[in-house]
């Protein structure tokens, strides 16, 4: 698949190397860690989060959905993915490129892009304040009302989030999820419709952006390959396609 971006060594360097590698010892490449975001999340920075069964990891499901399979998945992958979710258990897998094994039921199956930082100008926000636990009942509100991506009671956890109030109420947010090494995933961007076409999603974009270049890592973001507005937002502000993707829903058999 045509590859429209510079890798980066996992320090974050450049790295004059085909994109989608790094270099390695004795000049052989390991995978670019944006490859596999939701394995190198949990290989990586989120390790304490991982629920492992043989090679299959995921996030506990109050925190994020996501599954990570390795990249050339076995049978045994796969019953490691029904050991973990369960007989009827839906699974949704970031990247996936592959199909389901027979009997398995495909829930959803969206092509999306990912992006990443390619010159992001991250800029703090006045107004953008630091969300709480004490908080989650209201962006768990307004993400129903928005449907931004995967948001759990315990999503919270995996990074920063910033909000926008007005007159006490939280009218805008956005956070982080998946970290792998050197990067992380600016994810839940909403805005309440009242207040739409005021610019604070791309205040609060800038806004974690900032707080990511901060910690001397970069930002990267997913959407769907459909979703032309948001493309040319996150382009404006500096992200660049990086490689197509896609978000894939399978059901584990009941037999399973």
């Amino acid at each position: 698949m045509p590859e429209a971006y510079v890798s980066t060594r996992y320090d974050g360097r450049e790295a004059d190397t085909p994109a989608g590698a790094a270099p390695g010892p004795a000049g052989t490449t390991v995978p670019h860690p944006l490859d596999n975001a939701a394995r190198a999340s949990l290989t990586g920075p989120h390790a304490h989060f991982a629920e492992r069964h043989g090679r299959v990891l995921r996030y506990p499901v109050e925190v994020s959905p996501w599954l990570a399979l390795p990249d050339e998945p076995e049978p045994a992958d796969w019953a490691g993915i029904a050991a973990l979710a369960g007989p009827g258990g839906e699974v949704p897998l970031l990247g996936h490129r592959g199909a389901a094994p027979q009997g398995w039921e495909i829930t959803f199956d969206v092509a999306g892009v990912q992006m990443a930082d390619d010159g992001v100008a991250g800029a703090p926000d006045p107004e953008a304040v630091p969300l709480g636990p004490a908080d989650v009942p209201e962006m768990l509100d307004l993400v129903a009302r928005t449907r931004p991506g995967p948001f759990m009671p315990r999503t919270i956890e995996m990074g920063t989030y910033l909000g926008i109030r007005r007159d006490g109420a939280l009218i805008a947010m956005a956070g982080e999820r998946l970290h792998p090494p050197g990067w992380t995933e600016i994810s839940a961007v909403c805005t309440d419709p009242a207040f739409r076409g005021e610019g604070l999603a791309t205040r609060l974009i800038l806004a974690v952006a900032h707080g990511i270049r901060e910690r001397g890592e970069r930002p990267f973001l997913h959407t769907g390959a459909g979703n032309t507005g948001a493309i040319r937002l996150y382009e404006s502000l500096g992200f660049r396609h990086r490689l197509d993707t896609r978000f894939f829903g399978v059901r584990v058999p009941l037999g399973s």
